[in-house]
């Protein structure tokens, strides 16, 4: 069911927050990932609330597929999941 794909994942100290460094080190994990591997589709996972990683994952190119209610349960409470997604035909490799 998930041949060709693969998920994509980060994270940052909150003190290095608003720097840029997630996106640019995001924009070279998927060039690395489509350059070396034979994948059609990379896919992130964030909490729905979790604006700044949506948009963290935009800037990169990915585009929301989805968000399911309450399918993540976390410290005693269910929180959205988002799903997030490139392509490797909307993959613009000269961004990187």
């Amino acid at each position: 069911m998930y041949k060709q794909n693969a998920e994509i994942g980060y994270w940052l100290a909150e003190p290095f927050w608003g720097k840029g460094i997630v996106c640019e080190a995001l924009k070279q994990m998927v060039a690395y990932a489509f350059n070396t591997f034979y994948i059609s589709r990379l896919y992130a996972t964030p909490f729905g609330r979790n604006i700044s990683s949506s948009r963290v994952l935009e800037k990169a190119g990915f585009t929301l597929e989805a968000i399911l209610p309450n399918a993540v349960y976390k410290n005693g409470q269910f929180e959205d999941e988002a799903i997030y997604s490139l392509w490797r035909d909307k993959f613009e490799y000269k961004k990187f």
